[in-house]
């Protein structure tokens, strides 16, 4: 079953952060939005002119329809704006066992606040105990930390600060320091974990926040383990910055939907490979055990065809062409895992995963009928290489 993902956030009338930027990013990556509007504002990429917040009992009832017919799998929490809503959404939710996200917006990317300074008391008390996840940027880790953060060292002790106030875990944003890398810090009870990408220099980043916290809701909603979870979301962030249609005179939206790689997109899509096989059913359980969904199955016919995890298409076929001469390429963005758990199920890899020039990580093996199998990890460089034309 799909997964429901309930966003509680403000509506932003510029489409680019809050309930807008969080059913599209919910849908691309295929869950389910539902949402309870805490305020509406009036904004653009130039910034908020006004904030009309939603009556409490409203929000907490809009949380409670959703929840009472509908379910839900995860949860995103992010502009409340005061004490009253805060309170109204922490009553909504006892009881709920689902994993809780939540984004701690305090201020507009062009510089508005967005939550009243008593509310900040209510949020630490009421609401972060409920959170399987906590994603603040520096400002915010400074407000609910007191603390001064000046590096990425600063900021990691800042979040395992913060872990102690009630949360589960930490993602503490490093965007807002210097420097031409950007370090994001996902802490648990476990432990802690660096993320690391190269900063993506564009105004158009208006919404990254609320877009990160909907894509990190939506993973743990269709069950991706934490850090399996931050990392693809951070990939889905920095596609979006990459893929932004530069809207607006100000900080524009990022490009939610160029990240699908599907039937939605504008030009002719990539999205079926049949390749040449020598025994079928050996083929249909190779490439299951590489996580291939199988979809059509016909012996008779030599022929079944798998869907892969963005809704792309593979299919075998035996007699059709020569076998061994075609390559396909799956990706991951935990390929050395991927590796390590088919070695351990008996897969031979002909190349262990390794950095290639062309900024790619891969492995390879041979299916059935000998035809390559490339497994990698790409991100941005498949799309975005440095030496893009």
């Amino acid at each position: 079953m799909v997964a429901r993902i309930l966003a509680i956030a403000g509506s932003d009338s510029g489409g680019g952060a809050g309930i807008q930027a969080d059913i599209k990013t919910i849908t691309a990556l295929g869950g389910y939005a539902m949402t309870a509007v805490t305020a509406i504002t009036v904004q653009n990429t130039l910034g908020v002119s006004a904030i009309h917040p939603v009556p409490p009992e409203i929000v907490a009832a809009q949380i409670r329809a959703c929840i009472d017919d509908i379910g839900v799998d995860a949860i995103k929490i992010g502009m409340l704006g005061n004490e009253a809503t805060i309170n109204a959404v922490a009553d909504a939710l006892a009881g709920v066992t689902v994993p809780i996200v939540l984004d701690p917006v305090m201020v507009a990317k062009g510089g508005a606040a967005l939550i009243d300074e008593e509310a900040v008391w209510a949020l630490m008390q009421r609401l972060l105990p409920l959170a399987r996840v906590i994603t603040p940027n520096i400002p915010e880790l400074i407000a609910l930390t007191e603390t001064e953060i000046e590096d990425s060292a600063d900021m990691l002790l800042a979040a395992q600060e913060l872990l102690n106030a009630g949360p589960r875990a930490v993602l503490a944003k490093g965007g807002h320091l210097d420097g031409e890398v950007v370090t994001d810090w996902l802490v648990t009870r476990q432990g802690h974990q660096a993320f690391s990408d190269a900063r993506i220099e564009t105004r158009h980043s208006h919404g990254t926040g609320c877009t990160l916290a909907s894509a990190l809701a939506c993973g743990l909603g269709q069950g991706l383990a934490l850090a399996d979870a931050a990392a693809r979301a951070r990939a889905f962030v920095r596609l979006g910055l990459l893929s932004a249609p530069g809207l607006g005179a100000g900080h524009g939206p990022l490009g939610h939907g160029a990240v699908v790689n599907d039937i939605t997109a504008p030009a002719p899509v990539l999205n079926q490979v049949t390749l040449p096989a020598t025994d079928h059913a050996a083929s249909v359980a190779f490439y299951r055990q590489l996580g291939l969904r199988l979809i059509v199955d016909s012996p008779a016919d030599g022929y079944a065809r798998f869907e892969a995890g963005n809704g792309t298409t593979l299919s075998i076929h035996v007699g059709h062409g020569a076998p061994g001469g075609g390559v396909i390429y799956l990706e991951s963005l935990r390929l050395d895992a991927w590796v390590a758990e088919l070695q351990a199920a008996g897969a031979l890899f002909d190349q262990m995963p390794r950095d290639e020039p062309w900024l790619w990580r891969e492995a390879r093996l041979r299916d059935p009928a000998g035809n390559q199998v490339c497994l990698y990890a790409a991100g941005e460089n498949r799309r975005f290489p440095p030496w893009l034309v």
